[in-house]
């Protein structure tokens, strides 16, 4: 059994819903795209599964899970009851019935040895000062035959445009900031150190690369919205006030960029994910 949470950093975000309201653009389609070949494998061999997906968050992705396995049962898990209650409350409006929610740790999840076809985390092991105690529990929970299913940003590889100065500084803090609440800014490109680190065996690892791609309007609104909200308010500010990553000037500056960014018609971000697939021996 990994060391007990309260031993570990805690989210740097939070989840205050105006700081994370941009996780509610994301779905199976364009977040765990490499899972769902995988999924339906697995559906078609066994209609019954049981998927864990942890650090479920709002719970767009895991809504449009279950309905790739209406006869399956998924558990959410996260460390905060109220971002649980906003899953629900998306699964309730889209009428999906097959998830249930439950609060634990990744590093404590409340299960038995080999409980689930199929464990999903997305962007969580980004956060953690343990990822590899996380990825350990994660595929102790999972059965023989199944599979982990991970993907992380690689914080470090954003692709943006136009260049504008105050969001090539925001870019430096994000990823500094993600440093000083304990996790890590090049999560995906450590994914398969992880694995194996964690006890498994190269042949069973799967590895590859996935992209976010904010390109228009309606995809830039609700990250550059979430961006603004955590300069104004969030733990970012204050921890970058606090550690001297950024001067109160400069914020406003960054916020007024991502203000423009927002309704720029050529303005697009892209952003690599490390995606990988363990096979539970």
């Amino acid at each position: 059994m990994a060391s007990t949470s309260s031993q570990h950093n805690t989210y740097g975000p939070g989840h205050a819903i105006p700081q994370v309201q941009h996780h509610e653009w994301r779905t199976a389609e364009n977040s765990a795209a490499h899972l769902i070949p995988h999924l339906k494998s697995t559906v078609t061999q066994n209609p019954h599964l049981k998927m864990l997906d942890v650090g479920a968050g709002s719970g767009t992705i895991t809504a449009s899970l279950a309905q790739y396995m209406p006869s399956g049962q998924i558990v959410a898990t996260d460390i905060s009851d109220d971002i649980l209650d906003r899953a629900k409350f998306h699964a309730d409006q889209r009428g999906i019935k097959n998830i249930t929610y439950q609060r634990a740790s990744v590093y404590e999840l409340p299960f038995s040895d080999a409980s689930f076809d199929i464990t999903h985390a997305h962007q969580v092991l980004t956060h953690l000062d343990a990822p590899v105690d996380a990825i350990r529990e994660m595929l102790r929970v999972t059965k023989p035959g199944g599979i982990v299913s991970l993907r992380e940003a690689d914080m470090r590889m954003w692709c943006i445009w136009p260049e504008i100065p105050a969001l090539k500084k925001f870019h430096e803090l994000m990823a500094q900031s993600q440093v000083a609440n304990g996790g890590n800014n090049m999560a995906g490109r450590e994914l398969l150190s992880w694995a194996l680190k964690a006890g498994a065996r190269r042949d069973d690892v799967e590895i590859g690369f996935g992209t976010w791609c904010y390109g228009t309007e309606r995809d830039r609104g609700p990250w550059s919205a979430s961006m603004m909200e955590r300069l104004r308010n969030g733990p970012m500010r204050s921890k970058a006030l606090e550690l001297g990553m950024a001067t109160e000037k400069g914020i406003e500056e960054m916020i007024e960029a991502w203000r423009t960014w927002t309704v720029t018609e050529d303005a697009v971000l892209g952003i690599m994910n490390g995606e990988a697939i363990i096979h539970k021996a």
